[in-house]
C-alpha cells in the first residue's frame, strides 16, 4: 500500500486559494459502471483540471484531501476510484484490501472509468490532465496513448513495466516523478523508462529524487518536505506550460 490512514498530502506552494465547492460525485462509465468520485473546484479557476488516479486502495481520504489541495492551487480536481465493479460498497478505509481487488482489474474497465472522468472535466472546458500515484502513476502515463483530449499526463512513483507497451503510441507530454529509493521500482528501471521515452521521441520531463522512498509525496514525512515542495512545483509548472494555466 502507498498512502496509509496517517498520510496527508503536502500543501502546494504559495498562499492557498479558496475552494468554492467540494464533495462526492457519481460518474457512469460507457459500460454502465458506477464510478465513485470526489471533486474539488477552486474559487478562482486557472482553466486547468486534473483527474487524480489513486494508489492501490482506490479513493481513500488522502486523495480527497489532495483534490482540495489542487483546488487551493487553482486547479479543478476530480479523484476517482477503480473498484465499482468488484467492491460491494464505497468504503476504502484501512480494512479495505486493495491488493485483492486490483487483481480483478481489467485494463478496458480502468480505461472506461478514467475516460468518464476526463469527459466530465472536458465538458466544462479548459485543459485536462491526469495525475497518478503508484498504480495510478502508470495508468496516468498510459493515457498519453489512449485519450487525445488530454493536455498532458503526470505520474509519481509509477511502475514503468505497467505502461511500456504504450510508449510507441504516446502523444500527450509526460511528467515522470520517480523515487530513487523506491523499493518497488529501482532507480535503474526509472532511468530506463526515461531513455525509452527519449528514444521514441515522446515529449516528457523526467525527475529522479535520489533519496526519496516510494510514496514520498506525503506531508507527514518531514524529512522529505523539500522534495515534496519541488514535486509540487514541477506538477504546477507542467500544467501551466501545457495549458496556459497560471502557475
Amino acid at each position: 500500500m502507498c498512502h496509509g490512514e496517517e498520510s496527508r498530502p503536502p500543501a502546494p506552494p504559495g498562499t492557498p486559494g479558496a475552494v468554492a465547492e467540494s464533495g462526492e460525485l457519481e460518474l457512469r462509465a460507457a459500460d454502465g459502471n458506477r464510478v465513485l468520485a470526489y471533486r474539488a473546484v477552486p474559487a478562482e479557476p486557472s482553466g486547468a483540471a486534473v483527474v487524480l488516479l489513486p494508489d492501490v486502495r482506490g479513493l481513500h481520504e488522502f486523495y480527497r484531501d489532495l483534490a482540495r489541495r489542487f483546488a487551493e492551487a487553482g486547479v479543478t480536481a476530480l479523484a476517482i476510484d477503480y473498484y465499482g465493479r468488484t467492491a460491494l460498497d464505497d468504503e476504502r478505509g484501512p480494512d479495505f484490501d486493495g491488493f485483492a481487488h486490483v487483481q480483478r482489474l481489467r485494463p478496458e474497465h480502468s480505461a472506461a472509468d478514467i475516460r468518464a472522468a476526463v469527459s466530465h472535466l472536458c465538458a466544462a472546458g479548459g485543459s485536462v490532465f491526469t495525475v497518478g500515484f503508484c498504480l495510478g502513476g502508470a495508468m496516468s502515463w498510459a493515457q498519453s496513448a489512449v485519450d487525445d483530449r488530454l493536455a498532458g499526463v503526470i505520474g509519481c512513483y509509477g511502475r514503468p513495466d505497467e505502461c511500456r507497451d504504450f510508449i510507441p503510441e504516446m502523444r500527450a507530454p509526460l511528467l515522470v516523478l520517480a523515487a530513487g529509493a523506491d523499493a518497488l521500482t529501482p532507480a535503474e528501471d526509472a532511468q530506463r523508462f526515461h531513455t525509452e521515452l527519449t528514444a521514441a521521441g515522446v515529449q516528457h520531463r523526467f525527475v529522479l529524487y535520489d533519496r526519496a522512498p516510494h510514496s514520498f509525496f506525503d506531508g507527514e514525512f518531514a524529512e522529505h518536505a523539500e522534495t515534496c515542495a519541488h514535486a509540487w512545483k514541477q506538477v504546477l509548472d507542467f500544467i501551466a506550460a501545457h495549458s496556459g494555466a497560471r502557475a
